[in-house]
């Protein structure tokens, strides 16, 4: 069976990281400087290289290279079993299913044993805010006062569950989304390494789908890839339930020109040929989004040909600022409401 492309390209040193340079750089310097800390908490939204970047802090802190300012060197043994997935003082722990406080209690009275093979124990707790309040009572001793043989790295996509008290005991590192030009680049080294053949635009269309995380753009571009065949802005946007841009145009202008037929047609034509509604209302507020940077002059932040911008400030124009806000948040309501919806066009309608 052929190991998913997310496995395959996941970093193996601080340089293959894409995004998050602000926390690199800072664990970086603390494993130069040999000031790393008992715990660290890893907050941000999924597929943004958390536990990846967990994985090669506790690498770095037990590789064999005398120079501290070049670990982790992925040549030692340490290095290469870390990679391999048999370094067992690197112990991971998904806090969804170890939530109770009898799992932390087990952990706290195995960390007192000394490290079998390298420098430090590393717990690596994932999903951190999962654990119970008895749970995060019972960790936080071990946080305030671990062995000095035992480095804690929780991480979570959900930092307002973790109790002050957790915070408080943790050096804390924020992920970032990533960029959409950042995952287009990396998505075109890799299918050029990957010898799979891919249309540009379709790379950008697959990069804003991930909606700043890496991990789901290179899943969903293994998916695409599966075909066998070259992948076109088209295929991406059949495979993907994606609308063309100029679906999410016309149905702007119906809105603008206050004809509820036009925009309902448009709506069904596009949900017709395979868009997903949900999907479709979020295309539709991301480009209604694009207008409102126009008409706050902001319009340099916005991903668009000169064509198309001039097709959108003209729209732009056509709102006020008042009715762009509303409409703005009744689709993003639409895009929430679908999941549960039991016939999900009806709130995109």
């Amino acid at each position: 069976m052929s190991q998913a492309l997310y496995r395959k390209w996941r970093p193996q040193s601080w340089e293959a990281v894409i995004g998050q340079e602000h926390v690199i750089q800072t664990l970086r310097n603390a494993i130069a400087g040999q000031r790393v800390a008992h715990a660290y908490l890893f907050a941000g939204p999924r597929g943004t290289g958390k536990t990846t970047t967990a994985r090669l802090l506790a690498k770095a802190v037990n590789c064999l290279d005398e120079n501290p300012a070049g670990r982790p060197c992925n040549r030692c043994a340490h290095c290469q079993a870390v990679n391999q997935g048999r370094f067992i003082d690197l112990i991971e722990i998904d806090a969804a299913s170890n939530t109770s406080v009898e799992d932390v209690r087990d952990l706290r009275d195995k960390i007192n044993f000394a490290p079998n093979l390298g420098h430090y124990k590393v717990y690596i707790i994932d999903e951190v805010h999962m654990l119970s309040t008895a749970a995060f009572n019972a960790l936080l001793k071990t946080l305030e006062e671990p062995p000095p043989h035992a480095i804690f790295i929780l991480a979570t996509t959900e930092v307002h569950k973790i109790p002050a008290t957790v915070l408080s005991r943790c050096q804390r590192h924020e992920f970032r989304r990533i960029l959409v030009a950042e995952i287009a680049k990396f998505l075109k080294e890799m299918a050029d390494q990957e010898q799979i053949k891919v249309e540009p635009e379709a790379l950008t269309l697959v990069a804003r789908q991930a909606t700043g995380a890496m991990r789901d753009a290179i899943s969903l571009l293994d998916q695409l890839a599966s075909s066998g065949e070259t992948i076109t802005l088209e295929m991406a946007q059949a495979v993907l339930g994606t609308a063309a841009n100029q679906a999410v145009l016309d149905v702007v202008d119906g809105l603008i020109q206050r004809q509820a037929a036009v925009g309902l047609e448009k709506i069904h034509q596009a949900l017709d040929a395979g868009s997903d509604p949900r999907q479709f209302a979020r295309q539709v507020v991301d480009y209604l989004r694009g207008l409102l940077f126009i008409k706050t002059g902001n319009s340099e932040q916005i991903d668009a040909t000169s064509e198309m911008r001039q097709q959108m400030s003209r729209q732009a124009m056509a709102f006020s600022n008042a009715d762009l806000l509303r409409t703005i948040r009744l689709f993003n309501d639409a895009a929430n409401e679908g999941r549960a919806a039991w016939q999900p066009a009806l709130p995109l309608e």
